[in-house]
């Protein structure tokens, strides 16, 4: 059976995207990162038709290199004729330019590695050439609807491009005295989430759970009372935070790595997230239409703080039934000269959705859920491992789901 899904797998469009990042030594927590990128379609499409070469800023502190070495990378993944694993290490230098933190050969963090790649990638395609200087003008007598607006109008003129039409939202932060009542409100603009886990006394923690905590009413008193603006002094105030927009791609970084005076621990809480339809629409500042999310690929770490190794699961199309999405596990493939250290660092949970209206096919069911929901096809699905470059084939309702079980790190919604 896997020698005719590989004729079919070799012969079909429907392959491409399916190919392998080379193990470099220590870096499977960015090949974790680029293949979610890379099944990110408005950017993949954006890199594959060049169109980020009309965007190309050469105000930039540096160059465009960066940009350029990311497109090409995405370009060799999803032009690629053969099964043979693509090297980034072209790419790598040039993130290593811009970020040297990533220079060598350690462990490090997928999500810090998201954080700089965005930023780099934003900073070379960024329409703003000449930024203007800063606003004067006092915001905090308009409606908050208006004031969101304004700040996001200000951050548009001087932050502005494809990366952030894609990734980018804005956070809305209320302040309330209990004293007199009065609420301030600050607009920032923001990249990814970052979650802490919920606790719970029984049953599962769902990702909902830790949205809802991190959105909670917090009391600020005692040695973190702010100063009321009314009051002129510091008093006992309430903080909360909502979502004032929505981004197009919304990253959420489950917070699973907690630090302590004796030692940093890994949480292996079981967090359940829903495939499709994470309505976030009840954290919304305002009535929102635009907070619906199916997921659609997630960078894994499994190990311990010690040590690990970075996967990713991304949506793609399955070969026999177009119209159904199937979960294909990625995997570094083998450096030639394999590096004795662990291939992976400890990192956190990030999620990658896209909005409901984007994506109508995306695949059914629960992902992570201890009794997963049988998927909606009735036929086979294969699973190319890019690893040893073999196909496998799996009905529908296997529980592929199972696989990602406690050690889900990072996910992208769209």
């Amino acid at each position: 059976v896997s020698s005719i899904f590989k004729i079919l797998f070799q012969n079909s469009k429907s392959a491409q995207g399916l190919v392998g990042l080379r193990n470099l030594g220590n870096t499977c927590f960015m090949n974790s990162i680029l293949q979610c990128l890379s099944n990110t379609h408005s950017l993949r499409d954006y890199c594959l038709h060049n169109a980020h070469r009309r965007d190309l800023n050469n105000n930039t502190r540096g160059n465009t290199a960066l940009m350029e070495e990311f497109a090409k990378l995405i370009q060799m993944l999803w032009t690629s004729s053969g099964s043979e694993a693509v090297s980034p290490s072209e790419f790598k230098t040039q993130i290593q330019k811009y970020a040297p933190r990533f220079v060598g050969y350690n462990q490090q963090d997928a999500q810090e590695f998201l954080r700089f790649l965005l930023d780099g990638l934003h900073n070379e395609v960024n329409r703003v050439t000449v930024r203007p200087r800063g606003h004067g003008e006092d915001l905090d007598h308009l409606p908050d609807d208006e004031k969101g607006k304004r700040m996001w109008n200000r951050y548009l003129e001087r932050e502005d491009s494809k990366i952030v039409d894609l990734f980018v939202g804005q956070l809305k932060s209320s302040l309330t005295c209990t004293e007199c009542g009065y609420c301030s409100t600050v607009f920032d603009p923001f990249w990814d989430l970052s979650l802490p886990i919920a606790k719970k006394g029984y049953g599962e923690v769902s990702l909902m759970d830790c949205v809802r905590l991190f959105t909670k009413e917090d009391v600020l008193d005692g040695d973190e009372k702010p100063t009321c603006h009314r009051c002129k002094a510091r008093r006992r105030c309430t903080k909360k935070f909502t979502i004032q927009k929505f981004p197009k791609i919304l990253v959420l970084h489950l917070k699973r790595f907690s630090e302590s005076r004796i030692r940093t621990s890994k949480l292996s809480t079981f967090v359940n997230f829903p495939m499709k339809d994470l309505d976030l629409r009840e954290f919304a500042s305002e009535n929102s239409t635009n907070a619906v999310y199916n997921l659609y690929a997630v960078s894994n770490h499994s190990g311990t703080t010690m040590g690990g190794h970075y996967t990713a699961y991304c949506l793609c199309i399955c070969l026999l039934c177009p119209l159904v999405g199937v979960w294909v596990r990625i995997r570094c493939a083998p450096h030639p000269t394999p590096s004795s250290q662990p291939q992976g660092p400890p990192g956190a949970n990030a999620v990658s959705e896209i909005r409901t209206e984007q994506n109508k096919e995306a695949l059914s069911g629960r992902l992570a859920s201890r009794q997963p929901e049988p998927l909606t096809s009735h036929h086979f699905c294969t699973v190319y491992c890019v690893a040893c470059c073999s196909l496998s084939c799996l009905p529908t309702h296997h529980p592929l789901s199972a696989i990602l079980s406690q050690r889900v790190l990072q996910v992208l919604f769209c």
